[in-house]
């Protein structure tokens, strides 16, 4: 080593030494400054990447909770609009049955009416020929009985006897 320290002369070593100072000022001043500012600004960008990335993220999982709450909703809402159909579908055939069977009672009442008056009616032209009948058939009877004097006679006799009984 004692060689390799006596042959190094001294004005070289200041001006080596003067050079590298230099070389690290012009380094500094043009070289490390914009690098290091391409680093903080890389590393400023990765960050704000990262940040909008979260962001976004976030704003996906709102987005997302949002959206499983509409759709909640319109769920909810179809559920409300087809329990109240499902209503009115019903309300309308116990409406419709209701009518229906106040008809059919509307109806059967006045068939049994229309069937009371045929048959007051019918009853009423069967008293009226059973009756002809009968005063035909008594005038005929009558006719036979007092047609001679002897049955006259005794139809008197008979009809005074069951007055006395009475």
């Amino acid at each position: 080593m004692e060689e390799l320290f006596g042959h190094i002369s001294l004005g070289l070593f200041i001006l080596q030494t003067a050079l590298f100072i230099a070389l690290i000022f012009l380094l500094k001043k043009f070289a490390w400054k914009p690098i290091l500012d391409a680093v903080n600004e890389r590393e400023e960008g990765i960050k704000n990447a990262l940040q909008s990335a979260e962001s976004a993220k976030k704003e996906m999982q709102n987005l997302k909770s949002d959206n499983e709450k509409l759709l909640a909703d319109a769920r909810a809402e179809r559920d409300a609009l087809m329990k109240e159909a499902r209503e009115i579908k019903d309300k309308m055939i116990n409406d419709a049955k209701t009518e229906a069977q106040a008809a059919g009672e509307k109806m059967i009442a006045q068939a049994k009416a229309a069937i009371e008056s045929e048959k007051n009616a019918a009853m009423a032209d069967l008293k009226n020929q059973v009756s002809s009948l009968s005063l035909e058939i008594a005038e005929k009877v009558l006719r036979d009985e007092l047609s001679n004097k002897d049955s006259q006679t005794k139809l008197v006799e008979k009809m005074l006897g069951d007055a006395k009984l009475n």
